[in-house]
């Protein structure tokens, strides 16, 4: 889940921020000056070359710095704010008026009677950064200041510099353990200096289960919350996770005990809480399946005192069901580093069931690397991208903008048309590279980990919470609420328009991206889940985005450089609401692909193919009866007389209704139903059903471990083709659905080869003595605890690539037989690549027989 919270939080970063240059940072103490009165100070370390502004600044010149304090009851602020620092006063190139600058640093202070020390002042320091040549947008640090007092005897004492200065905590403090145990190893997080310190336990009972304790001892005047918090808006609650894998299953809820269990109110936070004093214990039952010897997992927690809080921490333990123990922080850590890299391949050979291929000389010469097809697949989504653009464009929250903002560019006083028209170019230019700059974030995640995107898109927590946002994007869609960026965002872009010039026209197309987000947010996330659920990852993703903002920008030029062209616009009405109620049902529609992913890979059978169908069925029914206008939502009109528009969507609906129930026509030779070519990769497998199930694609003789399959291969003397493939994997499914039942192909795969599917996220755990410790692909320590992990690191080990579908032919004594291919769904390349490996094989036995 939290590779969720991650990816989300980037994108929505990058669209409230749009910059990545911090060249300014503030730091903050307060000094008493009598019993109840304080300074507030402010310091912002500016870097060579960039300045910010003075309070006061005149109409039309730059954001200047403001200090804005949430209003309350429990201080008052003493005079206005005083600044100081080195400053230069005169013409701003940028500007063109008269400024104050303040270079390398300035000093803000603010006097302040405090009422009530126990409430912390709360405020906001808004200010704009700029060089000799541009200008960040607006930048707001947030501060939120507890000042502590004490007596203060006399004015003299002040004077000989008896001021009391707090400092305000911004970096994580150090405590002082001397009064815990020298002996007892600190764990979290990675500092012996730590207010808590781990360790674990692990109970077996009578019925076979297990109970996993981790244990927290707690310095004196230190306390971290339950688990069971009543707000959002307090801390962060203690939080057990166990990794997400197969194999065992939780009995309950996770028990917390401790000595000083208390309810009480907390003055940081200002609400009652549940405290955990001077230690804590965390209790979890346990059912395992036999196989499963070790498991992992991860406290997440916030230590705090009186003063102060640390940053939440996540604490690493593994379980050791073997051993019966449980390892917690820098010693479970330790296990993972201890471990010693398996690389023979006499080893690797007998976990994997074959020896290592030479695929530098393959016995054939036939074949082709699969890499020239993703090339393809990136322009095949930017035109998926800029098709859903042009959809944007038709919504309510974006078409209307259409006309306004370009009549406001060539209609303006005292400009030629040329110039007109070049701003609006700007202006589509910049709504282009906002929404590029949207998936710049993935490819940093992605180069730090180039497997991440895959990995996580065949999570199958993650494919359920893009099933709810689907959800929750279709309600938005039928007009039951409205799904909007915070109004503060949109207000801040808004108000730096009037800065004028290139970067007040970047403002402009923020707005609109922040602005229209109601509408435009839906396709954007169907964009970002079907990147991470694809192979291409980042690229896909960025192909994607440009190609939407490349459709979203292109009306403002083109209408700004022919302004005839406006006058064939259809007039905004009741047809706007249309649109997005039928992206409503679209996206009712795709977000039971992701339900489905989710079902695949952790076999709940669930969402089998009967009741996706099934579900799909009622959606196209639904949506051809709201065209009809037999259904209505919210936010619709009056319908007088059906268009001819509505007529045709809403018998293609009913048509593609009918087309959705030929999937249940039984396939005799697949011994299946028929798979439907318009849903190949969209909807489950055709032997994934409640009433016609199979065990392989086509009704194929096939093994789901390369050992059996080798095997039986020796036996009846035939090649294998081994399939890397997966569960959530599209085009595996369109290669088994729609290239594999083909008569060219079918006869070969099922008379002249041995078929073996591994799937790479297959969740099942390995048995003990397959999980050893392997270096992967990213180069990191790692033990192989699936049987999806196994065969991923089997196909990046023996033929570097990492990518499904993925086939190989071998030889029954493990010979390559001509080169690997990926996704071939033309019928006859395929063909001629099974043919090419199988006449490789009988040159082998004729050699043999010689």
């Amino acid at each position: 889940m939290r590779y969720i919270a991650i990816l989300l939080f980037i994108s929505f970063f990058i669209q409230s921020h749009a910059q990545i240059m911090v060249p300014v940072t503030w730091s903050s103490e307060t000094k008493q000056v009598s019993n109840n009165e304080f300074d507030l100070i402010f310091t912002a370390a500016i870097d060579d070359e960039w300045n910010i502004y003075s309070q006061f600044v005149g109409d039309g010149g730059p954001i200047p710095t403001s200090l804005i304090f949430e209003k309350g009851d429990h201080f008052e602020l003493i005079g206005e704010a005083k600044e100081e620092g080195e400053f230069k006063e005169g013409m701003d190139p940028i500007f063109e008026i008269n400024v104050k600058k303040f270079f390398k640093k300035a000093v803000f202070t603010q006097r302040v009677k405090v009422l009530d020390a126990g409430t912390p002042i709360k405020l906001e320091i808004e200010f704009m950064a700029c060089d000799n040549e541009k200008c960040l947008p607006p930048t707001v640090e947030e501060f939120s200041i507890s000042p502590q007092a004490v007596a203060v005897e006399s004015e003299s004492d002040k004077k000989e510099g008896q001021d009391a200065t707090l400092e305000f905590q911004v970096e994580e403090p150090i405590v002082s353990m001397d009064n815990l145990d020298s002996d007892i190893s600190i764990n979290p997080p990675g500092d012996n200096k730590y207010p808590i310190q781990w360790d674990g336990s692990l109970q077996k009972l009578d019925n076979g289960n297990f109970v996993v304790n981790i244990n927290a001892l707690i310095k004196e005047g230190w306390y971290m919350y339950s688990q069971y918090l009543e707000s959002d808006d307090g801390p962060i609650a203690t939080e057990v996770i166990f990794e997400e894998i197969e194999g065992y299953e939780l009995i309950g809820k996770t028990e917390e005990e401790s000595p000083q269990r208390v309810k009480e109110y907390d003055n940081s936070f200002d609400m009652v809480l549940i405290k955990l004093k001077k230690s804590a214990v965390f209790s979890q039952e346990i059912k395992i399946e036999e196989g499963l010897n070790i498991l992992k997992g991860e406290v997440f927690n916030q230590v705090c005192d009186e003063r102060k809080c640390l940053t939440p921490s996540a604490t690493s333990f593994l379980v050791d069901f073997v051993n019966n123990k449980v390892l917690v922080g820098s010693a479970a850590e330790a296990f993972k580093e201890d471990l010693e890299v398996v690389k023979d391949a006499g080893t690797m050979a007998s976990i994997f069931g074959v020896q290592q291929p030479d695929i530098e000389n393959p016995q054939g010469e036939c074949g082709e690397a699969p890499e020239v097809m993703e090339q393809s697949s990136w322009w095949q989504i930017f035109v998926l991208g800029f098709l859903g653009g042009l959809v944007a464009l038709l919504t309510p929250c974006v078409f209307p903008m259409i006309p306004l903002t370009v009549s406001f560019f060539t209609k303006a006083k005292n400009q030629t048309r040329r110039t007109g028209i070049v701003k609006a170019a700007t202006y589509g230019f910049f709504i282009f590279l906002i929404y590029f700059l949207l998936s710049v974030p993935f490819h940093l995640v992605e180069s730090i980990d180039s497997g991440i995107l895959n990995t996580i898109s065949t999570n199958p927590w993650l494919n359920i919470a893009f099933f709810l946002i689907f959800l929750f994007f279709a309600f938005s869609f039928f007009g039951y609420y409205e799904l909007t960026l915070p109004s503060s965002w949109s207000n801040r872009a808004s108000s730096a328009e009037g800065i004028g010039g290139i970067i007040g026209i970047f403002f402009m197309a923020l707005t609109l991206a922040l602005v229209s987000f109601s509408c435009t947010g839906p396709i954007l996330g169907t964009l970002l889940a079907g990147a991470l659920t694809a192979d291409g990852g980042a690229w896909q993703l960025t192909m994607g985005m440009s190609g939407f903002g490349l459709a979203l920008a292109l009306p403002f030029a083109l209408f700004a450089a022919f302004p005839g062209w406006m006058n064939s616009l259809p007039k905004s009405g009741g047809w706007l609401n249309t649109v997005k109620v039928v992206l409503g049902f679209v996206e009712l529609a795709l977000a039971l692909k992701f339900l489905s992913n989710a079902d695949l890979v952790k076999h709940w059978g669930i969402l089998k193919l009967e009741p996706f169908l099934g579900l799909w069925i009622i959606i196209a029914l639904g949506l051809g009866l709201y065209l009809f206008g037999k259904i209505k939502f919210p936010h619709d009109s009056p319908i007088k007389k059906l268009s001819l528009t509505r007529i045709i969507l809403g018998a293609a609906s009913i048509g593609f209704a009918i087309y959705l129930a030929t999937g249940f026509i039984f396939d005799q030779k697949a011994n299946s139903y028929r798979p439907l070519k318009l849903l190949s990769g969209f909807a489950p497998p055709a032997c994934y059903s409640w009433f016609r199930p199979c065990d392989c694609p086509q009704d194929l003789n096939c093994f789901k471990d390369l050992k059996e399959g080798m095997a039986f291969a020796k036996k009846v003397n035939k090649p294998i083709i081994i399939d890397f493939t997966g569960y959530a994997c599209v085009n595996c499914r369109k290669m088994e659905e729609h290239v594999w039942p083909e008569d060219v192909v079918y006869k070969i795969l099922n008379d002249d080869y041995v078929l073996v599917s591994l799937y790479v996220d297959d969740r099942k755990p390995l048995p003990q003595e397959e999980q050893i410790p392997v270096e992967n692909w990213r180069g990191q320590k790692k033990v192989l605890e699936t049987y999806g992990e196994k065969w991923t690191h089997l196909q990046f080990t023996y033929f570097k690539n990492v990518s499904q579908p993925y086939y190989v032919l071998l030889s029954p004594d493990g010979t390559l037989l001509n080169k690997p291919v990926g996704y071939t769904p033309d019928k006859f390349e395929y063909a001629n690549f099974l043919e090419c490996g199988l006449n490789s094989f009988k040159d082998m036995n004729l050699l043999g027989e010689k």
